[in-house]
């Protein structure tokens, strides 16, 4: 299945720290494992994308997933011609990035992960937590095997002692603080994708171990309320030495997640962060 825009970059998405089984399988080619399934995908062009998938899944699930009904593009060329000029630059520079429309659960245990880890150290948590409690699955035609998502049912019964030999640390107890919550419905994250960011912001703090960082990252990566902007060491620096802590992201009112987004990707871009 090929795909064309002009504002879509696996490589750019893959990097932007939104996303943590997104991983390069060879050169202009990633493999991403999401909902259950594992695809390929090849920037043929700047504009180009090659999907390894049929066209009804396409239609039911990656074309949601990329987001690629919504015009990236115009947002992009309003900031150029804005008068930001760190904005200017930001989105020049990340323009391919889109907002992924992840699983809830996997993208609120993926940030419980990843608070003070990298990211190649958040996605080896991850691998090692979907070996242990996800199911085994392979894909013939490529010659992959790989490991879902455990679901919060499983994750729910999990022992912390299993939990922290996979490296995982302090964050066992909230890992299975927040499978339990999913699990029984106290926290209910389907219900918190139609509401407005800062219900399901608020929502979400309500577990143990999620601060505001973290849940804004899920209300933004796993509950798609573009409007959320979440705050790390990185949009830290940006604020303070482009802004002096004086930006204000309601004045990208609705969009200010795509602001977050490329905001972060140029600022690790300008300080020659690795993936």
């Amino acid at each position: 299945m090929r795909i064309r825009n002009k504002n879509f970059n696996i490589k750019q998405i893959a990097d932007s720290g939104q996303c943590f089984r997104m991983n390069q399988t060879a050169h202009n080619t990633h493999g991403l494992i999401a909902f259950n399934r594992y695809i390929e995908l090849q920037q043929l062009e700047d504009d180009v994308i090659e999907i390894s998938c049929s066209e009804k899944d396409y239609e039911l699930i990656w074309k949601d997933y990329f987001d690629l009904e919504f015009d990236y593009g115009t947002i992009v060329d309003r900031l150029i011609d804005g008068p930001d000029d760190f904005l200017r630059k930001a989105a020049s520079y990340g323009s391919g990035i889109r907002i992924l429309r992840q699983d809830p659960f996997e993208t609120l245990i993926s940030f419980i992960i990843s608070q003070n880890k990298n990211i190649p150290s958040i996605k080896s948590c991850i691998e090692r937590i979907c070996e242990a409690y996800g199911e085994r699955q392979s894909d013939s035609s490529k010659g992959v095997v790989y490991y879902t998502f455990p679901k919060p049912e499983i994750l729910a019964d999990a022992k912390k002692e299993d939990l922290r030999a996979l490296k995982l640390g302090y964050r066992d107890e909230y890992i299975i603080g927040a499978a339990r919550a999913v699990a029984s419905g106290k926290i209910d994250l389907k219900a918190l994708i139609a509401c407005d960011n800062d219900v399901a912001v608020k929502s979400l703090k309500s577990l143990r171990g999620v601060g505001d960082k973290v849940a804004n990252c899920v209300s933004l990566f796993g509950l798609h309320h573009i409007e959320a902007f979440p705050i790390d060491v990185w949009m830290k620096r940006v604020l303070s030495e482009y802004y002096q802590d004086k930006f204000d992201p309601t004045q990208y009112n609705g969009y200010a997640g795509i602001i977050q987004q490329y905001m972060f990707f140029y600022i690790r871009h300008i300080h020659g962060a690795s993936v």
